[in-house]
């Protein structure tokens, strides 16, 4: 039953942007690209997704939602920062009320710059995703069987 896996399960979050790269990741849902022949299901839940799309740059007003948001999704997780607002701040990031990236309030795995991001870049970000949540789920795996181990041994 430890071998069963589940399909992928992504969540958006618009941080501060212009909608540009937002327009581009519902593109991605649509049946011209179709993300979701990757096995990716798009959800609201932050407990229910392995993924999190972010774009648009942290502010003053959304990094505690950020991190609430981080925060609730179970491990492992992988953060995907989508356009250069989310990547580094932007355009935006000489604003007084902007910290810059995303980066500044979560750690990110994976970078998909662009102004805004094509979806095809997009889709190659969260495609990069996957293999990296099957690593982080190896690893978690690895970890839980060491502990159950060390129990054992007590």
């Amino acid at each position: 039953m430890a071998d069963v896996t589940k399909s992928p399960w992504i969540m958006h979050y618009d941080g501060s942007s212009c909608n540009g790269c937002d327009i581009e990741v519902l593109a991605c849902l649509t049946p011209l690209y179709d993300i979701e022949r990757f096995g990716i299901i798009n959800t609201g839940n932050p407990k229910h997704a392995d993924i999190l799309l972010i774009t648009g740059s942290v502010n003053s007003q959304n990094e505690s939602v950020v991190k609430q948001i981080y925060e609730q999704m179970t491990e492992p997780k992988v953060v995907c920062a989508i356009g250069i607002c989310a990547c580094n701040g932007g355009v935006f990031k000489d604003c007084y009320n902007v910290l810059g990236g995303v980066d500044k309030a979560i750690p990110v795995d994976i970078y998909v710059p662009g102004c805004a991001a094509r979806p095809q870049s997009i889709i190659d970000g969260v495609v990069k995703s996957l293999d990296l949540l099957k690593e982080k789920s190896e690893k978690l795996s690895e970890k839980r069987k060491q502990a159950k181990e060390a129990l054992k041994d007590e």
